[in-house]
């Protein structure tokens, strides 16, 4: 058995979301959002060489150590059944190798087990658009995603398609024809399997990240197509994602791209994961755009800064701020005053409210 293995056995049993491995620090274990040490040994270089090393073939372990990075999903067995998965990253920093593995849950959580809002199921019942999940990392997206894509299976004859580096959650067919292809086992890029995704006859495609202006185009066409596509992109609000989206085209092509994204683009759903009150775990906040005629008209005519204006005022459409969801997490006691604070939008107007002010300011007392 890998020796690594007791460590994600360590996750399991503590709840860990996340474990870090640095040479100079003890193994650290991400517990209800905070980083706390697992024992009090720090790895040298060349136990952690021995380490990550174990669980790859001699071709990967070749190729980790020649471009100093890699991405790869781990299953832990027990009993010869999957007991969980994980999501590794491999790196190198100045004090030597070094690795992140993120718990990838065996159970699907479904859209009522995870609290996700109705308007987000409605993105999951369109036939075709565009669905952008955005957020930090550790927010959360790659769940919101496996839960959206779940409710289709369970729903629909679909051909769901997902593209992903590394797969991290796996689908069993229910009522839909489930594929799943890993970028860099089973497809060389993401734009390569996007492209291909056309001719495989695909009514639902995940794409784990757009990355460059590629695969956002060929996920714009296919989505004008009568495809819906889910994807990821890291930024924090709706109207974040729409500028990021077009200006990574070059200035010739953003009118183009505007007209597509502003077409195309079924909805935004900006997510955070912030700790409950309690302590007793993490809720998400989210921002909901949806692709309202009057968002596709703002898109076109590269008025983004009125996006959030839109989303205050688009309540009967389905809409909802992050700072008004925000709000209502401090006042029904399920997040504090000061981590709402931390993540909002508006910062000064969001102190300013009489009921936030009180909490913060029996903080300072």
């Amino acid at each position: 058995m890998p020796a690594l293995d007791r460590y994600f056995e360590t996750m399991l049993d503590t709840g860990a979301s996340d474990l870090h491995l640095s040479v100079g620090y003890p193994p650290m274990l991400r517990l209800k959002g905070d980083l706390v040490p697992h024992g009090e040994q720090v790895i040298d270089e060349a136990r952690m060489r021995k380490l990550l090393d174990e669980l790859l073939d001699e071709p990967t372990r070749e190729r980790f150590h020649r471009d100093r990075d890699l991405d790869f999903a781990y299953s832990l067995s027990s009993g010869g059944e999957v007991r969980a998965r994980f999501r590794c990253n491999y790196l190198y920093k100045y004090t030597g190798p070094g690795a992140v593995f993120r718990t990838i849950p065996s159970k699907i959580l479904t859209a009522e087990e995870l609290g996700l809002p109705e308007q987000v199921l409605n993105l999951a019942r369109r036939r075709a658009g565009l669905v952008l999940v955005t957020g930090p990392t550790g927010s959360g997206k790659s769940t919101t995603l496996a839960a959206m894509i779940s409710w289709i299976n369970h729903n629909r004859a679909s051909h769901i398609l997902t593209i992903e580096d590394p797969v991290e959650f796996v689908h069993q067919p229910v009522k839909s024809l489930i594929t799943h292809r890993e970028v860099g086992t089973d497809v060389p890029s993401f734009a390569d399997a996007i492209r291909s995704a056309g001719r495989e006859n695909a009514d639902v495609i995940l794409v784990g990240e757009l990355r460059g202006p590629e695969t956002m185009r060929l996920a714009l066409q296919l989505a004008s197509y009568g495809v819906l596509i889910f994807a990821t992109v890291h930024t924090n609000s709706a109207a974040a994602t729409v500028d990021r989206f077009i200006n990574v085209f070059p200035a010739g092509q953003q009118p183009a791209i505007r007209g597509m994204l502003g077409e195309s683009l079924a909805g935004i759903v900006a997510q955070q994961l912030l700790k409950r009150a309690d302590g007793s775990g993490r809720v998400a906040a989210h921002e909901i755009m949806i692709g309202t005629n009057a968002v596709s008209t703002c898109i076109r005519e590269n008025r983004t800064s009125m996006i959030d204006s839109l989303i205050q005022g688009g309540t009967r459409e389905g809409m909802q701020g992050m700072d008004a969801t925000l709000d209502k997490l401090v006042r029904e006691g399920a997040i504090s005053a000061q981590d709402a604070l931390d993540k909002a939008l508006d910062k000064t107007s969001f102190a300013k409210q009489a009921h936030v002010r009180s909490q913060l300011d029996m903080v300072i007392e």
